[in-house]
């Protein structure tokens, strides 16, 4: 029987929390609030193939430029199918392919680039999309990345950038969950009305209110393909929560980057059923 796509996002949560408690190191919090966008991604809107080619030539291209939600990444990496889901327990292990930030220099299939540092994932992607023009493939680039990472500079140069280039191949998505390590994003560098930014930016935008519903973020995704080749690049503007799933990591800053004990996994877990096998 198929698992549905709620199921598959049980599971890498599942993962998530797992992956954190056993090294006692990591990010859950983004890593938990993002799931469904990668579930509904990986699963069901983007076209990829898990036998890894770099080039990607005629399929779509997935950059991760907040990397430090690797856990996220990498269970939906190894449910794809990209690499065995036993490899999931090296998690930040010494000489580990599974590393706290996603690198490419260990082979790592599905991980097109190193996003330890963040910011600079906007400007990756708009390459990629520009090269996929240069190409004749007309394959979609998506990129994901948090709404405190929007306080780096860089990323209003490349979102800049990308409308005057007519980049129109591009969905990019923040999480926008309003949290970041050191506290709100309202309190520590105000965003103020993002759709205003970008709209003034020139870009397509798409305001997803329920980016914890993954069978809504589906939708988005595939209205979002709609706008493709019409000028502008689009934008998802995709509301979460920090630590969606885990009932008392959910909303709350201090889950960014701390892992839970063993009483507080053995909590996690009771809420999030066991759907895909655990590794």
């Amino acid at each position: 029987m198929m698992n549905t796509l709620p199921q598959i996002a049980s599971q890498i949560r599942r993962d998530i929390v797992r992956m954190v408690h056993a090294v006692q190191s990591g990010h859950p919090g983004g890593s938990l609030g993002c799931t469904d966008y990668f579930t509904a991604l990986y699963f069901n809107v983007m076209k990829h193939n898990p036998q890894f080619d770099m080039n990607a030539k005629e399929e779509d291209v997935f950059v991760l430029s907040n990397g430090h939600i690797s856990p996220v990444f990498y269970s939906t990496l190894a449910h794809s199918g990209y690499f065995p889901k036993q490899e999931l327990s090296t998690f930040r292990k010494l000489n580990s392919r599974l590393q706290g930030h996603p690198t490419t220099h260990e082979h790592l299939p599905g991980v097109r680039i190193a996003s330890g540092s963040l910011g600079q994932g906007m400007s990756v992607a708009i390459g990629a999309a520009l090269a996929k023009k240069l190409n004749k493939d007309n394959s979609i680039v998506y990129s994901l990345h948090g709404d405190g990472e929007l306080d780096e500079g860089q990323n209003w140069e490349a979102i800049l950038f990308a409308a005057h280039h007519k980049v129109d191949n591009l969905i990019s998505t923040i999480d926008w969950n309003g949290e970041q390590i050191d506290g709100h994003t309202s309190v520590i560098m105000n965003l103020g009305d993002l759709a205003v930014k970008f709209k003034a930016f020139d870009w397509e935008v798409i305001i997803l209110e329920k980016g914890n519903d993954v069978d809504e973020v589906v939708k988005t995704l595939q209205h979002a393909k709609t706008f493709i080749g019409k000028g502008k690049p689009i934008v998802i503007l995709m509301h979460t929560k920090m630590g969606a799933g885990v009932s008392f990591m959910e909303g709350s800053n201090a889950w960014h980057g701390i892992a839970p004990n063993d009483e507080q996994l053995k909590t996690a877990l009771s809420e999030l059923p066991e759907t895909l096998g655990d590794y």
